[in-house]
């Protein structure tokens, strides 16, 4: 086989490797946006719609996967090259998990729905906007190999650990407040989790593309300011809680 059509198909194999990675991507943003509009309007049929589409992900997985070790065996790629495969393997593993934590949050959407609706459910929605937007940067600083909005990316998951913290705290006192709350309030606190966990993926995706541009990791720590772990609600006297029911 001519060594000019060897690099040709090698080319056309990375391409296709890029080209699933944005796949994926458009359809992790997408996946957010719909479990979140489900979750705001109480949608059950549009969450259960989440749950469903969260086939599509796995399934383009396994085919970055199978590609990815074709090349590895049959090319055995160096340098960038060898990044780009490396790199591919990474994203589509956590662009998936970001998939699954959508589908989390869709199938909590369908018991949130069936309780009172309770105030902290907005500041959620703000949370969510936060994280599909660092999605989306991440996901087009892939694709461009661009490590300097990467990097923007990764400094911004301290807004989402800062708001995580905020509503991990709001939720405890509305659950103090008043018992009915329970059950709603239990159900957004994991629905919180899993926002603030793809945000963490996000980050992770923009570690991988300065891995991709500059063939190492980036040499400052993440910064991590969720402090919910740490969060202590002190229990209010029958004479706040009386005012705060006026």
């Amino acid at each position: 086989m001519p060594k000019n059509h060897i690099v040709k198909s090698f080319d056309d194999d990375l391409k296709r490797l890029d080209n699933i990675i944005a796949e994926m991507g458009g359809l992790a943003e997408t996946q957010l946006a719909n479990a979140m509009e489900a979750l705001l309007t109480r949608d059950s049929d549009k969450a259960n719609q989440v749950v469903a589409s969260d086939r599509k992900l796995d399934t383009l997985e396994t085919e970055v996967d199978a590609l990815a070790v074709q090349m590895l065996a049959l090319r055995q790629p160096m340098a960038q090259d060898l990044r780009i495969v490396i790199t591919a393997l990474r994203t589509a593993s956590i662009i998936e998990r970001i998939g699954d934590y959508s589908k989390n949050i869709a199938k909590r959407t369908v018991a949130i729905s069936q309780a009172a609706p309770v105030g902290p459910t907005k500041t959620i929605g703000r949370m969510g906007k936060q994280v599909q937007s660092m999605i989306k940067n991440v996901l087009d600083a892939y694709v461009t190999r661009d490590a300097v909005k990467a990097e923007d990316v990764r400094v911004s998951d301290g807004e989402v650990d800062a708001l995580h913290t905020s509503l991990f705290r709001e939720l405890l006192t509305y659950m103090m407040e008043d018992p009915s709350n329970i059950t709603a309030c239990t159900h957004l606190l994991f629905v919180a989790k899993n926002i603030e966990r793809m945000g963490d993926h996000a980050t992770n995706i923009a570690e991988n593309v300065h891995f991709l541009v500059h063939g190492d990791a980036p040499k400052e720590e993440r910064l991590k300011e969720d402090e919910s772990s740490f969060v202590v609600v002190e229990p209010m006297s029958q004479a706040e809680l009386k005012e705060s029911k006026q």
